[in-house]
């Protein structure tokens, strides 16, 4: 079940805030730009993401003054009055000290108020953050120009793409990732108070404030984030006082994109001494999608009952492969299923007996599979891996089954044969594969 969604009252104005877990450790995150706590519970790897931080810590997330479920405000508030809204929300929650993180632009918060209140603050964690924004936009011409695209496309697709082609570059061309964050968007702030907090946001500069911060702080960056360049955060670590700086691999923003894991380690251990020593929330998978060919057309064909029937006979068979080859069914989709092997010589078996048996009844179905790294949430698998094998599937043919060039490579020597089908563009996947299907 998702938090409850809360209120604190910060002088007149009511802060919408969420606790998750019960962790020994309060974190409290101050989200970047115009984020939403409501909007963001759908985003890409977000629940992965707070779960893990939930296994150690006591997550408190809120919603910045004029955006998301908190009070509008007739103009950007100063940083000081947005500082007494996150001791406003550690105040409600009954937090005395906190372990304090700002993602992006949330670093000038978090710093200033790790620098005001260090009593309050028992750790300070940066990612992505910056003292000194980017100033991409510094005269009266380029902010009427940006303000006046604002009004006239916030929220729309084309915003959306744009925006996560430096956000979140990796989900670019994933076609449910551009409607997050086009909801993201409209969830998180209408466009004048995207416009106002922009501005103010590029006119602060706490340069000068950084030697005042004397708390624990870590500062995390990835060297090719598109958003804000690896050498804002090497400024905040060189001028913290003993602040400690990892720089990781990838180019999305979003700390919950992309290999998430890795600044999920570094967090833990800053903030508990150890990291979790156990990968028990990766594997290596090999994952397979099955879907009956033209299979609306048949069910309009045959009728409900019928097609019903026809169904329950394609799930018995499919099920019984899968026990054969030690397969895990993972999910159905009525027509079609997700299942997944701990060998991908395997799972292509299993993919021919199964595209082999299913004949009987009248149907054909299209296989594709792939091996890769997969998360495990409980009896669900999630990942790119997953994206990717469920791509593989939608080029598949009739009877066919298709692969990845990674399940090719390692079944070398199973006796296996392929046939090339040439390199293709994997919707939402980013690079090109090349696939092969197997050789009857």
């Amino acid at each position: 079940m998702s938090p409850e969604i809360k209120y604190a009252l910060s002088g007149d104005v009511n802060i919408a805030y969420e606790v998750s877990g019960d962790g020994p450790i309060d974190l409290v995150i101050v989200h970047g730009w115009v984020g939403t706590i409501e909007g963001v519970r759908d985003a890409p790897g977000l629940a992965q993401f707070t779960q893990r931080l939930t296994s150690f810590a006591r997550v408190i997330q809120f919603d910045k003054r004029g955006t998301g479920m908190s009070d509008s405000v007739t103009q950007a508030a100063p940083v000081d009055e947005r500082m007494d809204d996150l001791r406003a929300v550690m105040n409600a929650v009954g937090s005395k000290r906190a372990a304090v993180m700002g993602i992006s632009e949330g670093g000038v918060m978090a710093a200033l108020f790790a620098a005001s209140y260090p009593e309050r603050v028992s750790a300070l964690i940066l990612y992505g953050a910056h003292a000194v924004p980017p100033g991409l936009r510094t005269t009266e011409a380029e902010w009427s120009e940006y303000s006046e695209r604002v009004r006239r496309n916030w929220g729309s697709e084309a915003e959306a793409r744009d925006i996560l082609s430096w956000l979140a570059p990796s989900l670019a061309r994933d076609e449910s990732a551009i409607h997050w964050a086009q909801k993201f968007m409209r969830l998180g702030a209408s466009p004048g108070a995207e416009i106002a907090l922009t501005r103010m946001n590029n006119e602060l500069d706490i340069r000068q404030v950084l030697p005042s911060v004397h708390v624990p702080t870590l500062v995390l960056h990835r060297a090719g984030d598109r958003g804000i360049p690896v050498t804002y955060g090497r400024y905040l670590a060189e001028h913290i006082p003993g602040a400690s700086f990892v720089e990781l691999e990838g180019t999305d923003h979003l700390p919950f994109v992309g290999n998430a894991d890795a600044i999920l380690d570094e967090i833990e251990e800053f903030l508990t001494g150890v990291r979790d020593p156990l990968e028990r929330n990766r594997m290596l998978s090999t994952v397979m999608f099955t879907d009956i060919v033209g299979s609306t057309e048949r069910a309009q064909e045959l009728g409900d009952r019928r097609w019903r029937e026809l169904l329950n006979q394609h799930n018995i068979l499919v099920r019984k492969q899968l026990t054969r080859f030690r397969g895990v069914e993972i999910d159905t989709t009525g027509d079609g299923f997700f299942a997944t092997f701990d060998g991908p010589a395997r799972g292509i078996r299993c993919a021919l007996a199964i595209s082999d048996n299913v004949q009987r009844l009248g149907i054909q179905v299209r296989v594709g599979l792939h091996t890769g790294e997969c998360e495990l949430m409980g009896n669900k698998v999630g990942g790119i891996a997953v994206h990717i094998g469920a791509r593989v599937m939608a080029h598949s043919g009739a009877n066919e089954v298709l692969v990845s060039s990674t399940v090719k490579d390692l079944v070398a020597g199973s006796g296996i044969k392929f046939v090339e089908r040439g390199i293709h563009e994997l919707k939402g996947v980013p690079e090109e594969w090349h696939l092969f299907a197997v050789k009857r």
